[in-house]
C-alpha cells in the first residue's frame, strides 16, 4: 500500500457523492484545491504571464468578455506563450469561472492560431457545455477534425453528458469507446460508474464493475470510493469493510486523507460508528504540508457529524498550530460546535476570527446570529449587528431574514416585517426565504388592515422575482381584496411560488 502525505489537497468531501469535480480529462483540466491557497505556478510560465493574468483576474462578472483584455495586452507587446494560456484556462476553471476559460480556449487557436490539441479540445468542449449548454457542446464536437477524436475527446463528451444526467447518449458514448477499442483505463469507466451512483442504477454499475474486472482493467481511487459510496447506499456491510480491505492493500493505489474520509463515511452511514472513527484516525495520519486547511476543515466537519465534540476541539487546536487559518476554517469549527449547541464555545471562536481579520466576512458572524436567534436571544442578535456595522461589515439577506424568523418566533411580527423588507431590498437574484415566514408577515399586515403596505410588500416580492407574476397579482387582488379568508401560505404553496427550501435558521 503506498501511503503519501498530499502537500495539497486534490480531492474535496464531495467526492462522497459523485466525481463530477474531480474526474480529471485533460492534461490541465480543473484540480480543486482552495483558492485562497491556490497560487500560479507551472515551468510553462513566462515571465510576463502572471502579469497579464493580475488583469484578467479581477473581472469577476462572466458577463464581462476578456477578450478585450488579452488583444489589449498583445497590442502592448506583451509576451504570450500556449503553455501558460492552458494554465490560466485550468486556474479560471478551478475558480468556476467557465465563460472566461472559455473566451480563453477560443482566443488561444482563433486570435494566436495556437494549435488545438485534442487536450484543448477535450477542455473547450466541456466549457461548451457548461457555458452554452449540452446541445452546443455536441455540435462542436461534430466539428472537431476526426483525428482529434481520441479517448481524451470522447472521455469528454461522456463527461458532459454524465454532468448533466443523459443516461442513454453517455452509455452510447461509452460503447463508442469501446467500438474503438480504448476502453482500456478506469477514467471513462468512472464517470459512468459515477453516473449509476448518482441516479440509484446500482446493478448497471455492479455490472459494469465486472466488466472492468473482466477485462483487466484496475481500479483507481475514484472507483473505489464509488464502490464505498455505492455499498453504504444499499446498506451492504460486507461490501464496504471487503472494498476498505482491497483498497489498503491494492499497491497501485495511492491513498489519501478523503480516501479514508470516504471510507468513514460509508461505515457511519452503515451505524458502524467504531469502524467510521478508525477510518478518521487514518485519514488524519495523512494529513500534511503547507495547504491542508480543506483537509483539517473536513475532518472537524466530520467529527461534528459523529458528535464527537472532543475530536472536533482537539483537532481545531492542531489545525490552529499547524496553518494559519482562512476563513473557512472558522465556519468549519463554529457550525460544528453549534451542532453541539454550545454557544459559548462558538462566541470565544468567533473573537478569536475577530481579533485576526480587519475586515468582515459576513458568513462568519451570520453563523452567531442564526444561533442567537433560534434561542431567541434577539438583543444579543441586534448587539452583534451593530458590532458589524460599526466594524465596516455589509449585511446580507441571511442576516436579516434570521432576525426576521427570530422576531416571529418571539412574537415580535412588525419588527419581523421590517427585518423581511430589508432582506428583500438587498437579496441577490435567485434568493429564496422561507414561504412560512414570507407568509406570516403578509398575514400581519392584512390582520392590521395595512392594506398599501401588504401590497407594497408583495410588489417587493415580485420585483426581486421571488415570487411569479400569477402569485403577485392574486396575492395583491384575491388575498388582499376578493377572498379575505385566503391564506397567504396557500396561494405560496399552490403555485410552488417561492422555488427551494428558502433559507434555514440553522447554522
Amino acid at each position: 500500500m503506498k501511503l503519501v502525505r498530499l502537500s495539497s489537497v486534490l480531492h474535496s468531501i464531495k467526492s462522497h457523492v459523485g466525481l463530477r469535480n474531480s474526474l480529471v480529462v485533460s492534461s490541465y483540466s480543473t484540480a480543486t484545491t482552495s483558492t485562497a491557497d491556490r497560487g500560479i505556478t507551472g515551468k510553462n510560465w513566462s515571465v510576463s504571464m502572471p502579469l497579464i493574468y493580475r488583469k484578467i483576474s479581477p473581472i469577476g462578472d462572466s458577463a464581462v468578455s476578456i477578450v478585450p483584455v488579452l488583444d489589449q495586452w498583445v497590442q502592448d507587446g506583451g509576451a504570450v506563450d500556449k503553455g501558460a494560456l492552458q494554465l490560466m484556462i485550468k486556474e479560471l476553471r478551478s475558480y468556476k469561472r467557465f465563460a472566461h476559460a472559455l473566451q480563453m480556449s477560443m482566443w488561444m487557436t482563433d486570435e494566436q492560431c495556437f494549435r488545438l490539441s485534442a487536450g484543448d479540445a477535450a477542455v473547450r468542449l466541456e466549457l461548451i457545455s457548461k457555458v452554452q449548454g449540452i446541445e452546443r457542446a455536441e455540435n462542436y464536437f461534430n466539428s472537431i477534425p476526426k483525428t482529434l477524436r481520441t479517448l481524451t475527446t470522447y472521455t469528454a463528451l461522456l463527461k458532459c453528458y454524465a454532468y448533466v444526467g443523459n443516461v442513454e447518449k453517455a452509455e452510447a458514448t461509452m460503447d463508442k469507446i469501446r467500438e474503438l477499442g480504448l476502453a482500456k483505463r478506469s477514467m471513462a469507466y468512472n464517470i459512468l460508474l459515477d453516473l449509476y451512483h448518482r441516479i440509484g442504477n446500482y446493478e448497471k454499475l455492479s455490472s459494469l464493475m465486472h466488466e472492468m474486472e473482466e477485462n483487466g482493467i484496475g481500479w483507481d481511487i475514484f472507483t473505489y470510493r464509488i464502490r464505498l459510496t455505492a455499498y453504504a447506499a444499499v446498506s451492504d456491510a460486507e461490501g464496504v469493510v471487503k472494498t476498505v480491505t482491497r483498497m489498503e492493500s491494492d499497491t497501485s493505489v495511492v491513498l489519501d486523507w478523503t480516501s479514508y474520509t470516504i471510507a468513514a463515511s460509508a461505515y457511519a452511514k452503515l451505524g458502524l460508528l467504531d469502524k467510521a472513527l478508525a477510518m478518521m484516525k487514518k485519514s488524519e495520519g495523512l494529513v500534511s504540508g503547507k495547504r491542508s486547511n480543506r483537509a483539517y476543515e473536513c475532518l472537524i466537519t466530520q467529527y461534528a457529524t459523529y458528535g464527537k465534540k472532543d475530536d472536533v476541539l482537539r483537532l481545531w487546536q492542531v489545525y490552529k498550530e499547524k496553518m494559519k487559518i482562512l476563513n473557512k476554517g472558522y465556519i468549519s469549527v463554529i457550525t460544528s460546535v453549534l451542532k453541539f449547541d454550545d454557544l459559548e464555545c462558538a462566541e470565544r471562536i468567533f473573537e478569536e476570527w475577530e481579533s485576526e481579520n480587519s475586515s468582515y466576512d459576513i458568513r462568519i458572524p451570520n453563523f452567531l446570529i442564526g444561533a442567537y436567534c433560534r434561542r431567541g436571544l434577539m438583543e444579543k442578535a441586534e448587539s452583534l449587528v451593530d458590532r458589524m456595522i460599526s466594524k465596516g461589515g455589509k449585511l446580507d439577506q441571511k442576516t436579516w431574514h434570521f432576525l426576521a424568523t427570530g422576531y416571529l418566533q418571539n412574537n415580535q411580527t412588525q419588527k419581523a416585517v421590517e427585518k423581511m423588507k430589508e432582506a428583500i431590498t438587498v437579496c441577490q437574484k435567485r434568493w429564496k426565504p422561507q414561504k412560512e415566514v414570507v407568509a406570516a408577515c403578509l398575514e400581519y399586515l392584512k390582520h392590521e388592515g395595512d392594506v398599501e403596505e401588504a401590497g407594497n410588500f408583495i410588489n417587493l416580492l415580485g420585483d426581486k422575482n421571488i415570487i411569479s407574476v400569477d402569485v403577485q397579482d392574486r396575492l395583491l387582488n384575491n388575498f388582499l381584496h376578493e377572498e379575505p379568508n385566503l391564506d397567504a401560505l396557500n396561494v405560496l404553496n399552490a403555485d410552488d411560488a417561492l422555488v427551494g427550501d428558502g433559507e434555514a435558521l440553522s447554522a
